[in-house]
């Protein structure tokens, strides 16, 4: 009887092939190819998912009336290929009675054609210099020795030349010339036909082929695949009807402004601009010239024409920077240039229709690199989050011998954080990236010193910020801050002195020098504390040596050491410090204040009488 169970065990325990192994640019490429050579499937398939993302919230509210699926995604589609239909079918009956209207205005539009030609006579410099651009070309492109007439079939016979012949086709059946006409416009129509079946089968078996996707994937890929899934369908869904609302309003203000000015149809108008705006960049540049050379052939003067442009530029721009970045960043994020490279992209991949779907495509795209590590340089490249933190912006502006750059980022980080979050978070790494850089050697004498001469000109800059709380200390007893081993732990010094002078420490900040010298001006009282500060791994032997010394010249002062940044146990750090352990061990400067703050409060540290 076991015997029975084997096989199918082992068959249920197998899984897929887990794609995300292979290397990125296999993956990519083989994407690429594939969304090349089988487009006639894939655009398809893409225009049902976005529309069966539009057509999810009808049909789920259907679902709670209790209307079974099929009928409800029966229903929604329907409903959407009726409302479209009317559209356009109101659209071209208007587009009819507009092309029918223009003989009307052949009279003004020849005028204002004469008139840019010929601003004051009747025949202007611009049409002279045409006609004679004309003539020029005409005589340069004629053989020599030909005559402007062409000479009788009779006179070519005899002169040996070919006589041209015309071809004249034969009169087509009445079959042939219905299937002209209608052969146009079977491809779109069977296009549509395959995208609604497409979308009723993914609305309808929507479970099926979510569970489907996900066991492609792979069971060990679970967790990552639901939230890729959920994630893009939300930014996807939230994008597509977003962009609804926003190209509706675009079409309605567009109207409105339209039949203020006097421009006919301007109902029209505004529906044909809420439509052509699916489309990226050309679809917008059409919806506002068609009214615009409307208004060319109807109104007399340039005003009407010119209103026209100005609404469609003060509505687009409006849009385009502040409402759609402001409405789409947080829904799709990508950023501005991924938008326009993508646009680019699809469109070269797919044609106009890549266009239309280059937003919701470049979305499952970066889902898919915030998801899968081998796909991370999609979210990179295209994503519209920080690609680098403030510290390595910093960094490497400095590197670059650029500090204002340098200094705008401090500014930024600045308005919506405190100098003591600057320090801790963002100044002491930049510090450390070029700590480790110059004790590899990647670093030159010269740019490491315009680097920390810089980190130290932002420090004293940030001193106009930090207001002190008291103008006198409150404390009797000073705080001694000593640099452990270089500059780069001079400036953290300084950091410390100057927080600590906020809270109404008296500080006392050294220089980095020799250590006789540094050990023979502190002279700390029974109420001081020394603070060593160190910036791991490479200064923290020095302050382990450094904490040594001062142990053991002034054993009964108190010590604090300050490793910035550490990543370590704060534990682990104290216990390498053998026999003369400081008496705390910090990672962070709020660390060390907190710490100063409560001796104080514990009568370790004296307060100032008042």
């Amino acid at each position: 009887m076991p015997e029975l169970y084997e096989l199918p065990r082992k068959k249920a325990l197998r899984r897929p092939v887990n794609v995300t192994r292979l290397p990125s640019f296999v993956i990519l490429t083989a994407a690429i190819a594939a969304l090349y050579f089988a487009r006639e499937l894939f655009i398809p398939l893409a225009f049902a998912v976005a529309l069966s993302l539009l057509l999810s919230p009808p049909i789920r509210g259907l679902e709670k009336l209790h209307v079974p699926r099929a009928a409800a995604a029966a229903l929604a589609i329907l409903g959407a290929v009726v409302l479209a239909a009317a559209i356009g079918w109101v659209i071209a009956h208007q587009l009819v009675k507009v092309a029918s209207d223009l003989p009307k205005y052949r009279d003004n539009i020849h005028e204002k054609i004469e008139s840019i030609r010929n601003p004051s006579t009747k025949k202007g410099s611009l049409a002279q210099a045409a006609e004679n651009v004309k003539e020029i070309g005409k005589e340069l492109a004629a053989p020599e020795g030909t005559v402007a007439n062409a000479p009788s079939p009779r006179l070519a016979a005899r002169s040996g030349k070919p006589i041209p012949v015309q071809v004249v086709s034969t009169p087509s059946s009445a079959v042939s010339s219905l299937g002209s006409y209608v052969g146009p416009f079977l491809g779109p129509f069977g296009q549509l036909a395959i995208v609604l079946v497409f979308t009723a089968f993914l609305t309808v078996k929507r479970e099926d082929v979510r569970n489907r996707v996900l066991r492609l994937a792979g069971l060990s890929q679970l967790n990552v695949m639901t939230r890729a899934l959920d994630d893009a369908t939300h930014r996807v869904s939230r994008y597509l009807l977003l962009q609804f609302l926003v190209n509706a309003a675009f079409g309605i203000l567009f109207g409105t402004g339209l039949a203020l000015i006097g421009v006919p149809y301007a109902a029209l108008w505004g529906a044909v601009a809420a439509l052509f705006r699916i489309v990226p960049y050309v679809g917008t540049i059409t919806a506002g010239l068609l009214p615009f050379l409307l208004s060319l052939a109807v109104f007399d003067e340039w005003t009407q024409p010119a209103m026209v442009l100005g609404l469609f530029g003060s509505i687009e721009l409006t849009l385009a920077n502040f409402i759609e970045p402001m409405l789409y960043g947080s829904q799709t994020g990508i950023s501005a240039l991924a938008i326009l490279v993508a646009a680019v992209f699809w469109t070269l991949l797919w044609g106009p229709v890549g266009l239309i779907l280059s937003t919701p495509l470049t979305v499952c795209a970066v889902v898919l690199g915030r998801y899968l590590p081998q796909l991370s340089f999609l979210y990179i490249l295209l994503g519209d989050d920080e690609v680098l933190d403030a510290e390595a912006q910093i960094y490497q502006r400095l590197l670059a011998m650029d500090p204002m750059e340098a200094r705008t980022v401090v500014n930024r980080y600045l308005k919506d954080h405190s100098v003591l979050d600057l320090y801790d978070s963002v100044l002491i790494p930049a510090l450390t990236l070029a700590e480790q850089d110059r004790h590899q050697g990647a670093l030159d004498s010269a740019r490491g010193d315009f680097l920390f001469v810089n980190f130290g000109e932002i420090v004293a800059e940030c001193a106009t910020r930090v207001r002190a709380s008291v103008e006198e200390p409150s404390f009797v007893g000073r705080v001694l801050c000593i640099p452990a081993s270089d500059t780069a732990d001079e400036i953290t010094a300084s950091m410390l002195a100057q927080l600590l002078e906020e809270s109404g420490f008296a500080v006392v900040s050294f220089p980095v020098g020799p250590l006789n010298t540094t050990l023979a001006a502190l002279d700390p009282g029974e109420s001081d504390a020394i603070c060593i500060c160190a910036l791991p791994p490479f200064a923290l032997g020095k302050a382990r040596s450094l904490c040594r010394q001062v142990r053991t010249r002034f054993p009964n002062a108190r010590v604090i050491v300050g490793v910035w940044g550490s990543s370590r146990d704060v534990e682990e750090i104290a216990a390498g410090f053998d026999r003369t352990p400081p008496d705390k061990v910090t990672t962070t400067l709020a660390e060390t204040i907190t710490f100063l703050s409560g001796q104080v409060e514990s009568g370790q540290l004296e307060e100032e009488p008042v």
